[in-house]
């Protein structure tokens, strides 16, 4: 009677493993695509496996066991990130609001997921922080005019605070520096006050110069006085090329001295007779 039931037992055997064979070629399928990863050329694929750090890999194509493996990938690139405005006090007490941009990437990703939930949150936080720090360390003319000092500080202190994260910060540039409308009148009247301040030194500068310059020909003139003559024929010289209907002869003053000399003894002898009154008349003996 066994003998008998075989055959009868035997197809429905037959469609049992039929049908568990295509029940596991329908699980394949999604288990297949859940194997399957690719990691592109700018990106790493952090893997877990059982919750354990198995190390980055790509570029190309993996394969990961379903729920037992987990990857994460991480980018490479350079990520710009806007710093948003903050407001702080410089160093000389002066209200301003910065804003920056910083530059940065991922040189380690295994460290980027595991020793920060966030990286780019991170570095944003520590943007805004050392931003605000050396705005008051800073004074105004620093941020004004050495912004290239500045850049350079803050990329140092956000690369140092970032490292342990596996994040390179490339470069930091701090875009606008706004002040209050006071504090722009204060600094335009300061520059009008130092523009002012510097065209006098240049003036009295320039008149120094020239009160030197003629005391050293004073003193030419006083050691050759043939040069007087010369520089009084070069005056007249001058005078003749203009269409002046006056000219002026100037007339050196040892020659006014010379006539002015030679009158007053002409007109001594004559003063008394003109008052009208005669020289006294002078005795003589026997």
């Amino acid at each position: 009677m066994s003998e008998r039931m075989e055959p009868q037992g035997q197809p429905v055997a037959n469609w049992l493993a039929r049908l568990l064979t295509y029940v596991g070629y329908i699980l394949a399928i999604p288990l297949f695509w859940l194997a399957i990863r690719i990691v592109q050329e700018y990106e790493r694929g952090v893997i877990f496996r059982l919750g354990r750090l198995v190390g980055a890999r790509g570029p190309g194509l993996f394969f990961i066991i379903p729920f037992v493996e987990r990857m994460i990938k991480v980018d490479l690139r350079i990520v710009t990130m806007d710093v948003p405005r903050q407001e702080a006090i410089t160093r000389d007490n002066v209200t301003v609001r910065v804003d920056a941009v910083v530059y940065f990437r991922v040189v380690n990703p295994e460290d980027a997921v595991v020793k920060v939930a966030d990286y780019i949150r991170a570095t944003a936080l520590i943007a805004q922080t050392t931003l605000r720090n050396v705005i008051g360390q800073s004074d105004l003319d620093d941020l004004l005019s050495r912004r290239e000092q500045v850049n350079q500080r803050l990329q140092q202190m956000i690369d140092e605070a970032t490292e342990p994260w596996g994040v390179k910060v490339t470069a930091v540039e701090v875009r606008d520096v706004n002040l209050a409308p006071e504090m722009i009148r204060a600094i335009a009247r300061q520059a009008e006050a130092e523009r002012e301040r510097r065209a006098k030194v240049i003036n009295a500068e320039g008149e120094f110069q020239a009160a030197q310059r003629l005391s050293e020909a004073a003193i030419v003139m006083a050691q050759n006085p043939i040069s007087v003559q010369l520089r009084f024929l070069q005056t007249l010289s001058e005078i003749s090329t203009e269409r002046n209907s006056t000219v002026v002869f100037p007339i050196p003053i040892d020659l006014l001295s010379i006539f002015y000399d030679r009158a007053r003894a002409m007109a001594g002898p004559q003063a008394p007779a003109a008052g009208g009154q005669s020289p006294p008349a002078t005795a003589s003996d026997g």
